[in-house]
């Protein structure tokens, strides 16, 4: 495909200097159209077709630095090579800050064209880069513009999605709790309230992406209140009245959370069945962070770990699901040995690191 040769616009009241342009830039591949006076060569330039402009200095009428003004007005103005027979410097400045993109001084008898030519030929250059700049400019503000509008249509379908899904798991732990309730069989009702428990865990992490500011973190502090309400407001009679939390505002990925969540459900839920075999008492859950380190505890001051794990009630469901949700958190479990009742102790990183070997001590849950 054969490129259209350029079109040039020389502005000059000068018709045997206009000439010499015309065939000197012709033989250079250039197309020349010549304007006697600057209203002209406005009106030619609004037509659109023209790819460069030479202008003089002296013209009756507007002169060249009144036509430049109006051509810098013209949407998407081609360059301009200011031209005169001025030796003054100060017109070579004005008309640089007006817009001219090269300056050349010329004289009466033509030899300035090939001077012209190399000028023009260095405008349309600097002009299709400065064209192709801007439309990079553009794309690329474009295309923020779109991930930003994508990133906010994304953020709201998984708020939504969360709220969906934490609808749907409240329901599944209100189904288990109502059953829960209506059985007389106890093993049955506390394998309910177990269940009701582990699916309440994973809940509030989905409540809690869909009101945070951040859809990849979860404030643990606030999730295990509103955990440890959740039991309180399922538990039969007064028996986690006295569950307490002290926790460090600590923030970590949705993952991690939920099996945090299950952990302290799990251990939580045997202190209940076992601690207090003649009622209830306080169970305490203590959240701390210590680096890139977090501890956290659940104590009781129970009967001790030796009276519980006996119990023909136990299955030894709660003890494998707390060792699986430590392997995911990568975390060490041991039991305190200088606490009276119970104190279950885990140590994990804030942020997950490469694959290990995760030492988890066989103590746990019943």
């Amino acid at each position: 495909m054969t490129e259209t040769a350029p079109t040039l616009l020389y502005i000059d009241d000068d018709e045997a200097l206009g000439q010499l342009v015309i065939r000197g830039l012709q033989r250079r591949g250039y197309q020349v159209e010549h304007a006697t006076d600057g209203e002209t060569g406005l009106a030619r330039l609004r037509q659109g077709g023209i790819d460069v402009v030479a202008l003089d200095q002296y013209m009756p009428g507007l002169d060249g630095l009144e036509t430049l003004e109006q051509i810098q007005l013209i949407p998407d103005p081609p360059p301009v090579v200011f031209v005169t027979a001025s030796q003054d410097s100060a017109i070579a400045v004005t008309a640089l800050k007006a817009g001219a993109a090269d300056y050349l001084v010329k004289d009466t008898m033509g030899d300035f064209v090939p001077l012209l030519h190399v000028a023009v030929e260095q405008a349309i250059k600097q002009a299709r880069l400065r064209k192709a700049r801007d439309e990079a400019v553009a794309e690329v503000h474009a295309s923020r513009d779109r991930y930003a509008a994508l990133a906010a249509e994304r953020e709201l379908l998984l708020r939504e999605v969360n709220h969906r899904v934490g609808n749907s798991l409240q329901i599944i732990a209100s189904l288990l709790h109502l059953q829960a309730s209506s059985t007389q069989q106890a093993d049955v009702k506390a394998a309910l309230t177990n269940a009701m428990g582990r699916v309440a865990a994973v809940a509030q992490v989905h409540r809690r992406l869909y009101t945070s500011h951040d859809l990849n973190s979860v404030l643990l502090n606030q999730y295990l209140e509103a955990l440890l309400e959740d039991l309180r407001r399922s538990a039969e009679g007064n028996r986690m009245s006295r569950l307490t939390l002290q926790s460090d505002p600590i923030e970590i990925d949705p993952d991690r959370a939920v099996a945090i969540g299950i952990i302290v459900n799990e251990l939580i839920m045997n202190a209940v069945k076992y601690a207090y075999p003649d009622g209830s008492g306080p169970i305490h859950v203590a959240l701390r962070g210590n680096g890139n380190e977090v501890e956290l505890s659940i104590t009781d001051d129970g009967v001790g770990l030796a009276a519980k794990c006996p119990d023909p009630r136990s299955t030894g469901m709660g003890q494998r699901i707390v060792s699986a949700m430590a392997s995911k958190l990568e975390a060490s479990v041991e039991r305190d040995p200088n606490h009276a009742g119970t104190r279950m102790v885990l140590r994990f990183p804030r942020e997950k690191a490469a694959p290990a070997n995760s030492q988890q001590a066989s103590q746990g849950s019943c």
